[in-house]
């Protein structure tokens, strides 16, 4: 057995509903698991920066996504983001201010501030003007989180991390896997019951 951690990737987008849905799950997982294995947080890129208007059929298609999440998991939703925005596929804005985030201690919060933006209170996180605020919000250095965030640097590291996420298999929000060494196992998604995923955990670092 190799004397290597083993690593537990967690590959998000902080604009993805499903992440969204799983994250009560996903925090009691992760309490369990801090002393187990090193946890990773790695951004996903679900939709690449535009300026467009989202299509009304994808409006719909993704407020219906929502609503299912909604009525399986009990997940709560506003759904006046959808009459009190003009919608864009753009998760990259969002993903860049988590690297921001990271870069000063303060990524889980920052996406916890992303999400409730964007699902509870109705307010576009596609816009760097929202995440601005948001950084604001949960004390950051609003000057530095700013200025990274056009930076070449943050780009750069964007585009690494998504690159290493495929690489590994993170093609889907949200996705689990455990490396260790050469070994990646990819764990399915438990959306109700993190105790499931606990103990797929332990058979995997069992073997590898």
């Amino acid at each position: 057995m190799s004397k290597e951690t083993a690593r537990l990737y967690h590959v998000y987008d902080p604009m993805c509903a499903w992440c969204w849905g799983y994250k009560p799950t996903w925090l009691k997982l992760e309490s369990a698991l801090k002393d187990k294995l090193e946890i990773v947080y790695l951004v996903g890129g679900l939709a690449p920066d535009s300026d467009i208007p989202m299509p009304l059929e994808m409006r719909k298609q993704i407020a219906s996504y929502w609503n299912k999440i909604e009525s399986l998991l009990g997940t709560q939703f506003n759904h006046d983001f959808w009459t009190s925005n003009t919608p864009r596929r753009s998760t990259y804005p969002a993903c860049r201010a988590m690297l921001c985030a990271r870069s000063q201690g303060a990524e889980k919060e920052m996406l916890t501030a992303v999400q409730q933006a964007y699902y509870l209170q109705a307010r576009n996180p596609s816009d760097v003007s929202t995440l601005i605020e948001l950084a604001r919000e949960i004390g950051l250095d609003v000057e530095q989180f700013e200025k990274e965030l056009g930076s070449p640097e943050i780009e750069q590291a964007l585009m690494q991390e998504l690159s290493f996420a495929r690489s590994i298999g993170g093609n889907s929000f949200p996705s689990l896997f455990v490396v260790k060494g050469e070994s990646i196992v990819e764990l399915p998604i438990n959306y109700q019951d993190g105790d499931v995923t606990l103990n797929q955990i332990d058979q995997v670092l069992a073997k590898i």
